[in-house]
Parts: C-alpha cells; sequence; structure tokens
C-alpha cells in the first residue's frame, strides 16, 4: 500500500510543492512548526533514513541545504532547522524550516490547523526564493 507521501507524490493527495526532480521531492508540511516548514522526500518509498542508499541521502540533504538557505532569504530568518525523526510516516522525509530559537524544534508545539493562505503564501515566498537563487528548473509552477 502506498504511504501518505507516495500518494502526495502521485498527486491523489494535493501537496504544496517547492522542489521536483526525478530522485525527489519537497512541499509544506500539514503541520507545520514555522511558516515555510518543508518535507524533503524521496520518491522511492523507503523507511528508515539509515536503509537509504549514500547517494540518495547525499541528494536530499544537498536539497534540503538549497531549501534552508532559501528559507533564511525568504522568512528572514537566521537559521534553518533540519531534522530527521522517521515517526510520522513510514517513508523517509527531512523536516527543513526556519527557525529563530530552539523552541521551534518542538514537536509538541506544532500548528495542526495552519491557515490555508499563510501556507499559500509560504510556499510562493519559498519559490520564489528558490527561483532567485536559481533554482527555477526544479521549483513548480505555484
Amino acid at each position: 500500500m502506498a504511504t501518505l507521501f507516495s500518494r502526495i507524490i502521485a498527486g491523489e493527495i494535493p501537496g504544496r510543492f517547492v522542489w521536483k526532480d526525478e530522485d525527489l521531492v519537497a512541499f509544506l508540511t500539514i503541520g507545520p512548526l514555522t511558516d515555510g516548514h518543508t518535507l524533503v522526500v524521496p520518491r522511492e518509498e523507503i523507511d528508515r533514513w539509515t536503509d537509504a542508499p549514500a547517494a540518495l541521502m547525499a541528494r536530499l540533504t544537498a536539497v534540503a541545504q538549497l531549501i534552508g538557505q532559501a528559507q533564511v532569504q525568504a522568512f528572514e530568518v537566521e537559521r534553518a532547522g533540519l531534522v530527521i525523526a522517521g515517526f510520522e510516516v513510514e517513508h523517509l522525509h527531512l523536516h527543513v524550516f526556519p527557525t529563530r530559537s530552539m523552541a521551534d524544534f518542538d514537536f509538541s508545539r506544532v500548528d495542526n490547523s495552519p491557515d490555508p493562505a499563510v501556507m499559500d503564501l509560504s510556499a510562493q515566498k519559498l519559490r520564489a526564493a528558490l527561483r532567485a537563487a536559481g533554482h527555477g528548473e526544479f521549483v513548480p509552477a505555484g
């Protein structure tokens, strides 16, 4: 049975995508820690990050870094956080989010009812920052 993320990747469930390439995608999470919180997800269903091929992990972290850099610009923060938790969905994903403090890393503080307009704006800002950084070929249309 396909994972939730595979269904989002396939378009069965809507997602606010900010990156798409042949190996992975990135989209905003529906339970953000901060505005712009993005998940970087391989297209291949792999449960644990420790089971992923090294080349795929390198690609995932490289794209996560680019997204983090774009978040710093788009959301005017000093840092971007990166977490690999692996408990929410049994499909490898990296959490990348704009952060102002360690309090932003507290997953008990996720917003389970984010404003759709804020989510749309966050996706637009992040796509624009990624395009401005020269990554337009991987940034889907809004």
